[in-house]
């Protein structure tokens, strides 16, 4: 979504409070009665809004362990339902941390045009094992009340109103479970707003995790991801601006929305110009149901992660020792940091930050959907390689820091997945790199290939002898960012990669059949993932467009090209400066190539008449900021979009 300034879209959340009265959610609500108390904290958002701006400008990327957050949940409770149970609040830890690590089962459901889009937040949570004082805690505390209903006032964190007074703000995420009634779901403090006697969040007791009074539509844990992004300054996805179209989230790759969506819509909802893709309802910062929602973005994580890089709002909590083992001096921590690297498809390493007081650790692994880990005690490092796995397989992976007298909890549980078996994925029909050996290809017949390295092209030689019958070439199982051409042999064999000088022509508006022809494909901005795809080559007597033109007694037939699935290519992809564009064209044409930022607003455009075959267009970025960008080209009716990173 378009960029607004903080101060803005402050004014555009006072004018719109009559709107919340009967939302779900209460967090804006609460932050705008906390200006109105206290007008000196618009000025602490000013200044974290400020230092969000410098992170996300910087890269925003920080050179640490992932985070974990320290969970302390109070219950208050009049009634013995309201009196949720312990297996209730640990499901809904589990939904937090698999939704902000991207670990939901349902990350399936995310529409592929904003999958790419999607983050792993990298933060974790777990419930406290030690209290301020250094003792041990469960995590949980229960109080019970004579208050039958507490509302927005934040009346449940104060045990003189009938509540629970919270722990430090610094040291533990405050979690609140209570009655709120007023059909309100939750509601969650800003960071630095309010009083930090009330900082936290708090969520109806009918609203939190998946078991026990958790109830439908909202009983999959998303009310609690929904408070907690607020709480790690994450805003409504229209921007709560009263006006349909006019306000920002202050993130940039959430599409522009009208408003916010109810019940589990259809993909696209288009509002706001923001087509073809439209809005991103399945966001945790949407009001869809529980089922429908399965996604933050990368610029929501930049928001999130400024708040822990140094002089960030709740950096503090990185000192926290709250998932400590109690007693000693907290000197035996939960370890953190998981990350993957060198996975293959049998092998991978896993690795983890040391962690204080660790003598060694214990590492447990097992497939996603197995139930049982493997468990290797007495590492003395911090990383571990294991071998043996399933191909095309996801794993999940948690460490345990060992003491000398005593052990932490095991970390939160993080996953890879293992690449595809090499041993089915060949190149069949062509050597790597070779064109003059290739062999021709059986026509209907699906062959198998891979890119080996970053400059690997794989060409495959094909003849139609069929004189009434027509080329098709098919690509499946394409993994991302790879490009199909289709050439005359006569003239592919003079290319300069040959040592020649003829420039290499796209077949189009032919119908000789006695000549080979040579399709290859190869990936962008050096991809090099050993990736399998399938091309198949085919002959089809229907579905081929005509021009009208003859060619002696014949119609000009023109054989489709197929360029990847975007329809065009574009490296470097991060880009700085300059992007290169290259578009594929079957005919003369007026081909328009735009540069748009999420909200969909043209930043550059380039208008040229492109001949048939190849062309390219250089964009300058220069004037452009960091962020997430769409290349959008269109060709008459023919309109192809991709996404496209500026890294100033």
């Amino acid at each position: 979504m378009r960029i607004i300034s903080l101060f803005t879209a402050l004014l555009l959340v006072f004018s719109a409070m009559q709107l919340f009265a009967q939302r779900q959610c209460a967090a804006e609500e609460v932050l705008h009665q906390h200006l109105l108390e206290n007008p000196i904290l618009k000025q602490q958002l000013e200044a974290i809004e400020h230092h969000t701006e410098e992170f996300i400008a910087a890269g925003g990327v920080q050179e640490r362990v992932v985070v974990t957050i320290p969970v302390v949940v109070n219950v208050v409770w009049n009634t013995a339902a309201e009196n949720i149970s312990d297996a209730q609040i640990l499901s809904q830890i589990a939904v937090l941390n698999d939704d902000f690590r991207r670990l939901n089962a349902d990350k399936v459901n995310t529409p592929s045009a904003f999958s790419g889009l999607a983050a792993d937040l990298e933060i974790n949570f777990c419930l406290a094992t030690r209290d301020p004082s250094g003792n041990a805690t469960t995590g949980i505390r229960r109080q019970q009340t004579t208050v039958t209903a507490f509302g927005t006032n934040d009346a449940m964190k104060y045990t003189a109103q009938g509540g629970l007074d919270g722990w430090s703000r610094d040291q533990y995420l405050n979690f609140w479970v209570c009655d709120i009634s007023g059909g309100i779901l939750g509601y969650a403090q800003f960071p630095g707003t309010g009083l930090a006697a009330t900082d936290g969040v708090v969520c109806d007791y009918q609203y939190v995790g998946t078991v026990g009074t958790a109830t439908a539509p909202f009983n999959k844990g998303r009310t609690a991801t929904h408070e907690v992004g607020h709480w790690l300054n994450l805003y409504h996805i229209w921007g709560d601006d009263g006006t349909s179209c006019s306000g920002s989230d202050l993130v940039a790759d959430t599409p522009n929305q009208a408003d916010e969506h109810y019940g589990c819509p259809v993909f696209p909802q288009l509002s706001c110009s923001n087509g073809p893709n439209g809005d991103m309802f399945m966001n945790y910062m949407d009001y869809t149901d529980d089922a429908c929602m399965n996604m933050f973005t990368a610029g929501q994580k930049a928001r999130a992660q400024a708040l822990f890089a140094a002089g960030g709002a709740r950096a503090a909590l990185l000192t926290s020792l709250g998932c400590s083992a109690p007693g000693g001096g907290g000197t035996c921590a939960v370890t953190s940091g998981l990350n993957a690297t060198s996975v293959a498809s049998t092998t991978a390493t896993v690795n983890w930050g040391a962690a204080t007081g660790a003598v060694t650790y214990n590492l447990q692994y097992k497939l996603s959907t197995s139930s049982t880990w493997t468990t290797i005690t007495g590492i003395t490092g911090t990383t571990r390689n294991l071998t043996g796995l399933t191909a095309s397989s996801t794993y999940n992976y948690q460490v345990q820091t060992v003491c000398s007298s005593t052990s932490a909890a095991y970390s939160t549980a993080a996953s890879f997945t293992t690449t595809a078996s090499s041993g089915g994925c060949t190149d069949n029909y062509e050597p790597n790199q070779t064109r003059t050996t290739a062999v021709v290809i059986p026509v209907n017949t699906t062959i198998t290939a891979k890119i080996a390295t970053a400059t690997d092209k794989d060409y495959f030689r094909f003849s139609n002898t069929a004189a009434t019958s027509r080329i098709k070439v098919d690509l499946t199982n394409l993994p991302d960012d790879y490009d199909l051409k289709l050439y005359r042999s006569a003239t592919l064999l003079a290319t300069s990669e040959n040592g020649g000088t003829t420039s290499e022509q796209i077949i189009a508006n032919t119908t000789t059949v006695s000549s080979n022809y040579v399709a290859y494909v190869y990936g962008y901005n050096g991809v090099s993932n050993a990736a399998c795809y399938n091309l198949r080559v085919s002959l089809s007597a229907s579905n081929w467009r005509t021009d009208g033109s003859t060619d002696g007694e014949q119609t000009q037939i023109e054989i489709p090209v197929i360029f990847e699935n975007a329809g065009f290519g574009m490296f470097p992809n991060p880009a700085k400066d300059k992007v290169m564009i290259e578009v594929p064209v079957e005919a003369e044409s007026d081909v328009q190539v735009s540069v748009m930022d999420a909200s969909g607003r043209v930043a550059v455009q380039e208008n040229r008449v492109m001949s048939k075959g190849n062309n390219q267009v250089q964009v300058d970025l220069a004037r452009l900021g960091s962020g997430i960008y769409f290349v959008q080209v269109r060709n008459g009716d023919t309109v192809n979009t991709r996404k496209l990173v500026v890294q100033q």
